[in-house]
């Protein structure tokens, strides 16, 4: 494998790559390190035995630096810029509708739903394509504007007998 190395340094990045060496990021920090341990000439596998971590997060860095120069000092989100949901928008209203019936509809001998059972009957209803998770059944009913917690309030019965049962049970 050809090393890598990072592109020759000028003078305003050396010293601002040298001020950062008393960061007290351990981010920057290591950064630091990496380039110049690579700027002296100094193999990937060297750096990452030296500083103690793999050798292929040295060849980031270098890469990464060639590529955007100083910005690859700063740290950015580990999140993802997006969470993708698998319950598209146009599915909503079923959604919304499929709660406010009872799971015994569906065939499952229970009273009350959870958000892993929504899951599987949104599958078995054809409301998403694939397997989903509870969290993307929660993001779903966010999107309505409705919590979990508040939706287990405003889901009812059809059971003429439902209110007269439920004052008895909540009072």
């Amino acid at each position: 494998m050809q090393p890598i190395f990072i592109r020759p340094l000028t003078e305003s990045e050396r010293a601002h790559i040298e001020a950062h060496l008393r960061s007290g990021s351990a981010f920057v920090l290591r950064r630091c390190q990496i380039l110049l341990a690579s700027a002296r000439g100094e193999r990937a596998i060297a750096i990452a035995r030296q500083l103690g971590c793999d050798d292929q997060t040295v060849r980031n860095v270098i890469k990464d630096f060639n590529e955007q120069g100083l910005d690859v000092l700063k740290k950015e989100s580990c999140r993802p810029h997006r969470l993708r949901t698998s319950i598209a928008d146009e599915n909503l209203p079923a959604l919304r509708d499929l709660l406010h019936r009872s799971p015994r509809d569906f065939g499952i001998e229970r009273n009350l739903w959870s958000l892993p059972l929504v899951a599987q009957i949104c599958l078995s209803q054809g409301l998403v394509a694939a397997p989903t998770t509870a969290a993307s059944v929660r993001r779903a009913l966010k999107r309505l504007g409705v919590s979990w917690k508040r939706a287990k309030h405003w889901i009812t019965s059809p059971d003429p007998q439902y209110a007269r049962k439920k004052r008895l049970v909540t009072a």
